[in-house]
């Protein structure tokens, strides 16, 4: 079993994700346990701000190093070697074999940035482990903490009904999928490959 303790500005993004699916199967199969922490309970004002201006002018805002290391020592208190990842566009392009290396770790935590940046100095004392999912801008790390949540949890042990289905599929072996035909036959006139239809296993 994986837990993944989430931190976020936005813990409803996450509810119907978790509901549906294949994280849903992990979490029933309990092979996957996902906690979501509102980074707002750590503001420590009672507006729950958790932003502030960059020192040095520029736009945008930065999240406040404050409610993320309280957040942070809240969730790994007690605990040793927790890999902490924040989603950012310096970071490693997620692949397939990181998202393996991750499948022995008893427990994760995610952080989702959000505005400008988060304050630099978390990065230096805390995270771990820094993960892009391409070159483009979103508005948040929410989407990436989906994308690689997902991506654990159908490696789980009895998510996936045929586990050989998972072993071809794009990414794993270094590999691309194939293309794939279901039944009819015929649609709009373009026939399925009549390899595929021949029985035989070997030219298959």
């Amino acid at each position: 079993m994986i837990k993944i303790n989430i931190i976020t500005l936005f813990p409803a993004m996450f509810y119907s994700f978790l509901s549906e699916s294949i994280p849903a199967i992990a979490q029933r199969e309990r092979q996957l346990v996902v906690t979501l922490t509102d980074l707002r309970d750590f503001s420590g004002n009672k507006h729950r701000q958790v932003d502030d201006y960059p020192y040095g002018g520029g736009a945008g805002m930065v999240l406040k190093p404050e409610p993320l290391a309280a957040a942070i020592e809240f969730i790994v208190r007690g605990k040793e070697n927790v890999p902490i990842i924040y989603f950012t566009p310096q970071g490693e392009l997620l692949r397939q074999d990181i998202v393996r290396s991750f499948l022995d770790t008893a427990e994760i935590v995610v952080v989702c940035g959000h505005y400008k940046e988060i304050d630099h100095r978390i990065r230096e004392k805390y995270i771990t482990t820094e993960i892009s999912i391409g070159d483009y801008v979103l508005s948040g790390g929410e989407l990436p903490a989906m994308v690689f949540t997902d991506a654990i949890a159908r490696l789980l042990p009895g998510v996936i009904n045929d586990p050989e289905s998972a072993m071809s599929d794009s990414h794993e072996n270094g590999l691309l999928g194939f293309p794939c035909y279901t039944r009819p036959s015929e649609f709009l006139s373009m026939a399925v490959p009549e390899v595929l239809l021949s029985g035989n296993h070997k030219q298959i």
